[in-house]
């Protein structure tokens, strides 16, 4: 996009607007810091209890990390305290495993107290486990029972299926103990230094959205649990500079090209024993992506091949080990993976099945020979993802666009398949974003509507019942929003004002980005916006665009960044911001800032560095300098391995367009963050030092991919405001 042409009136034109109160005294951004960005004290964790009497939820304080368990009872309309953290562990401190801290960072959660909790299949008891120890709690009469585990933190501990027993990990090996009593039973004994068993690896948990490492059999008799085996990984190591008298953390990180974790899977009795393996092509599908084991209904893995471009649907048999391939999907570019799926009705005789072979993400029905047997969702119906099925009712709960990737509906399909005169069954209307946690005929729609608010209504059928309180504090004012479609192909845009916008007033911009696959900015849910609105009374024009690698608009438009993830995502970034100009006139385009985190910080740094013309100052925060250090799962997915994509691998490296900066670039990255490494931030600012080009780097100190702290969070955002104020709004044309 060409520089626009200074406009004739400007100088009178870019005279700053009077600022809000609410900014001038700072009020909100240490409110938008103290309640975790207002998300403090709304329900989460939310499940409906069998039989759908009570619903369940974890509830922190409006400015309080630490969240306790409730319930809501459905026939009265009531809600109370069940259990707290204090009274777990008498006032104790909360201790966190390592495995602990690592899964509560993959999950991005902050939450202190209980963070967890689990239904017995018949929900009489609930398992709490929290600072390594596990508790279980009676739902009738109110009763805790600690359980006797050994020296060492219990993980990710689950309940059988009957009940009658507990499974964790504790020092690399599966364990099993009695609710009833009893001493805890060890099942495997290879932990070492770089084998673990029960315990999902780093690219599982944060690339393929699977957090567990072992599944108990639906008759409790035995289970199936992951070896992981890291020493073909190479170690990388997180040290704390506030803290040079302690150890480095190691971590094994596998990054392009180099070796992935070794898995493989066994089954182990309850009672202890040998371990079965389980056979499969491990060399030519080498991740394990998803597990499904359910009652009645076959052991189903999904396996992909490193380049992610196909994967099996295998059936399990649990007594030699050996597997069946049902069903083989494959793309040319990557398969999305959803952990949904698959999903076996009918005894095993079919299961439900995601593919976007058509142009677009369907749910499908096929049999147990793999053959296609229904189609449930049309392409045009913006499938999202499955809720729950209910086989009794005939029919599927999903999530859906309606073709608008804006918002997010929930619907009911027949789970016959798609027919002429068969519309889905809207559950939600309304534009926004609507979600769902369904227990049967009691459900809880979740909603954060266009109009402002969220809410957490329980459903009985389609009648309202009452809503899960929060204590959660108002925002103390509504983001004023516009959303947009720009530009030839026409993107999905969001526009905030100030709230004292004049009409025909010169407003400097700032753009708000990720621009990266998976992840969508523009959303019909003001809520969203709180800190783009602060920004924005700044006295800016603030904006959002979902270029192409975005999801939600269809195959082609996902898939056009294979190869390289950055010069389509920035060619749309330009193109929208241009359109957007002409459409409000009241844009600057000669004062354009541009911030964003992780992949937002990554595409913040190649806009300055490479389009100059446009991005006259970036943020970068957590950004990835160079897709050779960031984890192989992701990166092969969208770059291909780097051996066979060296071209492609070198032009979206930050460090290769590093030379030609020569506009401000603010770096901004936590040293103890273990997604994207600190040394991203080093190598960036190194790259930069040597070229002789100046920039400005905020390290965090011990902070994580996360800004939980709000000290820290509220400091950082009024770096923001002073560095777009010195570097944008107070910018001078004359220096082009």
């Amino acid at each position: 996009m060409p520089e626009p042409q200074e406009a004739p009136h400007a100088e009178a034109a870019r005279a700053p607007a009077p600022v809000p109160e609410i900014i001038a005294e700072g009020a909100f951004i240490e409110q938008y810091a103290v309640t975790n960005r207002f998300r403090l004290g709304r329900p989460r964790s939310i499940r409906v209890a069998p039989g759908g009497d009570e619903v369940l939820f974890l509830r922190s304080g409006a400015r309080d990390f630490v969240q306790s368990l409730w319930s809501f009872d459905v026939a009265s309309g009531e809600a109370r305290e069940l259990l707290t953290s204090e009274r777990l562990l008498g006032g104790a401190d909360e201790e966190l495993s390592p495995e602990e801290r690592a899964r509560r960072e993959r999950l991005r959660m902050s939450a202190r107290g209980i963070a967890r909790y689990e239904l017995s299949k018949d929900g009489a008891r609930m398992l709490v486990p929290m600072s390594g120890r596990l508790f279980v709690f009676t739902r009738e009469s109110g009763d805790v029972k600690e359980l006797e585990t050994g020296e060492g933190h219990a993980n990710d501990a689950h309940f059988s299926p009957d009940g009658g027993r507990v499974a964790y990990v504790r020092g690399g090996d599966l364990y099993v103990i009695g609710v009833e009593g009893g001493a805890e039973r060890r099942l495997t004994r290879t932990a070492s230094e770089t084998i673990t068993n029960g315990l999902p690896e780093f690219v599982a948990q944060e690339e393929m959205g699977r957090y567990r490492g072992y599944w108990w059999s639906p008759d409790s008799r035995r289970l199936l649990y992951q070896e992981t085996d890291s020493a073909p990984v190479a170690e990388w190591h997180i040290l704390d500079p506030m803290h040079p008298e302690n150890a480095a953390e190691a971590n094994r990180y596998p990054r392009p090209g180099e070796a992935n974790v070794n898995v493989r899977l066994g089954f182990v009795a309850a009672t202890g024993g040998p371990t079965r393996w389980v056979s499969w092509d491990r060399e030519a599908y080498p991740y394990l992506a998803t597990v499904k084991w359910r009652a009645e209904t076959p052991l189903a893995l999904v396996v992909q091949n490193r380049h992610q471009s196909e994967e099996l649907v295998l059936t399990v048999d649990p007594r030699s080990g050996r597997t069946t391939t049902v069903h083989t999907e494959s793309d040319a570019a990557w398969l999305n993976l959803e952990q949904t799926v698959p999903r076996f009705l009918n005894g095993g005789e079919h299961f439900l099945w995601v593919t976007e072979r058509d142009g677009a993400p369907v749910l499908e029905r096929r049999s147990i020979d793999g053959s296609l047997v229904a189609t449930l969702t049309t392409p045009g119906l913006g499938y999202e993802g499955l809720i729950r099925v209910d086989e009794e009712a005939g029919n599927a709960w999903v999530r859906i666009n309606d073709g608008d990737a804006t918002q997010q509906q929930i619907a009911r399909v027949p789970l016959a398949g798609a027919s002429e005169g068969s519309e889905p069954e809207r559950m939600t209307t309304g534009r926004g974003m609507h979600d769902a946690i369904v227990g049967g005929e009691v459900w809880v729609h979740t909603a954060s509507p266009l109009e402002g608010g969220m809410t957490f209504t329980v459903m009985r059928g389609g009648d309202a019942v009452g809503t899960l309180p929060s204590v959660a504090e108002a925002p103390p004012f509504a983001p004023q929003i516009e959303l947009m479609k720009v530009g030839e192909g026409q993107l999905n845009a969001v526009v905030i004002r100030p709230r004292n916008f004049v009409t025909g007033m010169s407003y400097p911009v700032l753009v708000s980005v990720y621009g990266g696959p998976h992840h969508r900015t523009v959303r019909a849910s003001p809520l969203r916006y709180l800190l783009q609105q602060w920004l924005a009374d700044h006295g800016y024009i603030v904006v959002s665009i979902d270029g192409r690698g975005t999801p939600g608009r269809g195959r082609e438009f996902e898939r056009a960044i294979h190869h390289d993830v950055i010069s389509a995502p920035l060619e749309d970034q330009v193109s929208a911001l241009g359109a957007l100009g002409e459409a409000i006139p009241e844009m600057d385009l000669h004062r354009v800032g541009v911030y964003g985190w992780s992949f937002g910080g990554y595409f913040s740094a190649h806009a300055v560095m490479q389009r100059p013309e446009v991005f006259h100052a970036g943020i970068a925060g957590a950004p990835v300098a160079d897709w050779r250090d960031y984890d192989t799962h992701y990166t092969e997915r969208y770059m291909g391995l780097p051996a066979e994509n060296e071209e492609g691998y070198a032009h979206t490296s930050v460090l290769t367009h590093a030379p030609n900066l020569e506009r401000p670039l603010f770096i901004i990255h936590g040293t103890a963050d273990d997604n994207v490494y600190f040394v991203h931030a080093i190598k960036m600012s190194n790259s930069l030092l040597r070229a002789g080009r100046a920039h400005d780097f905020l390290p965090l100190s011990g902070m994580t991919h996360m800004v939980a702290d709000p000290a820290v969070s509220r400091s950082l955002h009024e770096r923001f405001v002073e560095f777009f104020h010195d570097n944008v709004r107070d910018r001078q044309v004359s220096e082009d």
